[in-house]
């Protein structure tokens, strides 16, 4: 069995924090996903997925995610269910996000068009968020393809094929 989604989309608001009686941070957000057609109408539709993250890449996400950024989520899908105050069940369906890409820069307007993107992963059972920030700021302008046209040193025994 699998569950697993990714999706792309921007934010529809800002991202709420707020946290659980026991001090564990949870935040919550909605993303807009284009379909992949066009209404009869010859317009572009979205849905609107509800995400939730937990404890450091909660506090991350709120900290950095802002209405209208760019972001991919990876996680699962759960759906639950409860009464509310007039007796009736509702069901939410809802991404538990374990991996939140943030795909755009944080800076408004910014010039030259450089882009900023960043990784940001719940912690693994070992404990520890790790993140892997794929434009790093000591990094910026390297190419890291560029030897002057030199050999590169790989042995056999590291290739994955």
């Amino acid at each position: 069995m699998l569950n697993r989604v990714i999706l792309i989309g921007r934010l529809t608001r800002d991202p709420e924090l707020r946290y659980t009686p026991s001090g564990v941070a949870v935040t919550q957000f909605t993303i807009a996903v284009d379909r992949p057609f066009t209404s009869q109408g010859g317009e572009r539709e979205a849905d609107f997925i509800p995400v939730v993250t937990w404890r450091q890449l909660a506090e991350t996400c709120a900290n950095y995610l802002r209405k209208g950024r760019l972001t991919a989520v990876e996680g699962r899908i759960q759906v639950r269910n409860y009464e509310n105050n007039e007796g009736k069940r509702v069901y939410v369906t809802e991404v538990i996000a374990d991996n939140v890409r943030f795909l755009e820069s944080s800076r408004e307007g910014g010039g030259g068009g450089q882009r900023e993107e960043g990784a940001y992963t719940a912690p693994s059972s070992s404990g520890g968020a790790n993140r892997s920030n794929n434009n790093s700021r000591s990094n910026n302008n390297q190419d890291p393809f560029s030897d002057d046209g030199k050999p590169i040193d790989i042995s056999d025994d590291d290739l994955p094929f």
